[in-house]
Parts: structure tokens; C-alpha cells; sequence
């Protein structure tokens, strides 16, 4: 009885210590989100780029894929075990999975409740956002912008912010740092106001609007990754940052989407071209200022 317990104890401690490595590797999981937008992609500067009808819109995503890349070279180098993509502009099928790292995952099409962060959850450690833009209303910043272009200011909790302060502030809800952001100065430069320690690197400089001074292609993409390596091997988990309320006003150029979007019973009218609601999560505020952005033909 005594030489079957002990062979029972001695095979329950070699399970055990064989589990260990298991248990350490997970311990030293990193699993990183990668948001991808066009506007602030190396090389870009031109209507007929970002526009699946330009006539240089197949070299732009060429160009759009190749910062991915280099961001996803960057992250597995910095320890990364599971990166995932999402294409996040304009239509959101951009990417071409053959084009991608074939060690990332890609989420495809804009039909998506959260957008830029569809798939974006408490599981992962690390946000990084990839070829970004300046906040709609900015004098200076290539593309500037907010949303489908429809919004003219978007406020949370009173805070003015473009696409990369809503997707910062949602990424806080769930736990999940934002480290690195790239694109223009001007972008660069407002990501600091929602992740106050993010890490830039900016691929081109605004002088304009559209016209910009940009970097060697080579040169931009070597930082992106050697950037993405360093937040990666470097980041820690997140502890999520959640308001008790998020109060949300958005004010448009045409007023027909304030008059349509006050069909939904929390949305109140502030003016004729603003509206304000508030919702108790920020996913849930996120949706809501999606649909008004995204589903609404003001026409």
C-alpha cells in the first residue's frame, strides 16, 4: 500500500513539474491588437489613394500592408505570441490577407459594431495603431477627420477627440494600453491627450491639410518595427479605466442626421446640428456613436 502510494505521489509531482512550463510560457503571453487606418500610412497624401475608386488606390494598400507588416515584424520580435490585425478604413477590407505577416490574423469589413476595435477585449495586452489620423476640425493634419467625415467635433466626458481618442478610451475600458501610434506629426501629437504615454512615430509631417513633407519609405517602416518591438517587449497589463457614466455629444455640419438620430428615445437634440446622449459602458457608448457616424444617409 505504502509503494503504490508512493508511486502515485511520485507520478503526481512529475505531472505536476511537467505542467510548469506550460504555466510560465503562458505567464510570458503577449497578445497584441494592431488597428490599421490609411490616412496617416507612409506615403499617402492623395484623395485618389484613399479611395477604392482612385487610380492609385491599389499602390496605397501596397503601402498600407507594408507598415502592418513591419508593426507585426516589430511586435513578434518584442515577444509577441498572437498578433491580430483589423483593417480599419473606409471600407475595412483593404488588406489583402495575402499581403499580411501569415502569422497574424486579419478581421475584414466595416459591418462591424466596433469599428476600428472590433474583436478588442480584456484578453489582450497591448493596442497599437498603425497609419492614423488628425481629429476632424484640425488646421493642420493630413486627412483630418472624424469618423465617415459626416462629425464635425465628438466630445466624451467633455473631451474633444478624433478616431484615435474614442479608440484609446475604449481600449482603457477594457484594461488594454495603447503604446504606439503612427502617421502624421499632427496625429501623433493628439494621441497623447488619451494615451498620455504612447510612443510616436511619425512617417510624414503635415504642412497642410494634404500637402505634407514625407519620410523614406524604408526608413519610416524600419522605425514602425524596431518602434513595435520596443512597446511590445516592454509592456505590462493594463488595469481597465472606467468612467461611471459616458456622456457623449456630437455635432454635424448637416443637420438632417441630428434630426434622424433623435428617433432613438436617449438621444436629445442640443442644437440643430447637435445632439448628447450617455450610456453606462463605453463599448455601448461606442456603438451608438458609430451608428450615428456610419448608418445615417443624411441625404
Amino acid at each position: 500500500m505504502v509503494r503504490s502510494l508512493s508511486r502515485v505521489l511520485i507520478a503526481s509531482l512529475l505531472a505536476g513539474s511537467a505542467a510548469f512550463p506550460v504555466a510560465s510560457a503562458a505567464q510570458g503571453a503577449r497578445k497584441i491588437y494592431i488597428s490599421v487606418d490609411m490616412e496617416g500610412i507612409s506615403g499617402i497624401n492623395s484623395d485618389n489613394q484613399t479611395s477604392a475608386t482612385g487610380n492609385e488606390y491599389g499602390r496605397a494598400r501596397r503601402l498600407m500592408v507594408e507598415d502592418a507588416n513591419a508593426a507585426i515584424r516589430g511586435a513578434f520580435e518584442g515577444g509577441a505570441t498572437e498578433v491580430v490585425v483589423n483593417d480599419s478604413h473606409g471600407s475595412q477590407r483593404n488588406i489583402l490577407p495575402e499581403d499580411l505577416d501569415p502569422r497574424a490574423r486579419l478581421i475584414s469589413h466595416s459591418f462591424k459594431r466596433h469599428g476600428m476595435m472590433e474583436g478588442l477585449d480584456s484578453t489582450f495586452d497591448a493596442v497599437l495603431f498603425v497609419g492614423y489620423h488628425a481629429k476632424a476640425g484640425t488646421p493642420r493634419g493630413v486627412f483630418a477627420h472624424t469618423g465617415s467625415g459626416v462629425v464635425r467635433d465628438l466630445e466624451v466626458n467633455g473631451l474633444s477627440v478624433g478616431e484615435g481618442g474614442m479608440n484609446a478610451l475604449l481600449a482603457r475600458w477594457y484594461g488594454v494600453p495603447v503604446l504606439l501610434v503612427t502617421g502624421d506629426d499632427v496625429a501623433v501629437e493628439e494621441q497623447k491627450a488619451t494615451a498620455p504615454n504612447v510612443r510616436g512615430v511619425v512617417v510624414k509631417r503635415a504642412i497642410n491639410t494634404r500637402a505634407v513633407e514625407l519620410r523614406p519609405l524604408a526608413e519610416a517602416r524600419h522605425e514602425i518595427q524596431q518602434a513595435a518591438k520596443d512597446v511590445v517587449a516592454a509592456s505590462r497589463k493594463g488595469r481597465p479605466e472606467r468612467a461611471a457614466q459616458y456622456t457623449v455629444r456630437m455635432t454635424f455640419p448637416n443637420p438632417n442626421i441630428p434630426e434622424v438620430a433623435t428617433a432613438f428615445r436617449e438621444i436629445k437634440l442640443v442644437s440643430p446640428t447637435t445632439v448628447e446622449f450617455s450610456r453606462e459602458s463605453m463599448p455601448d457608448a461606442y456603438r451608438l456613436i458609430r451608428v450615428l457616424y456610419r448608418f445615417i444617409n443624411p441625404d
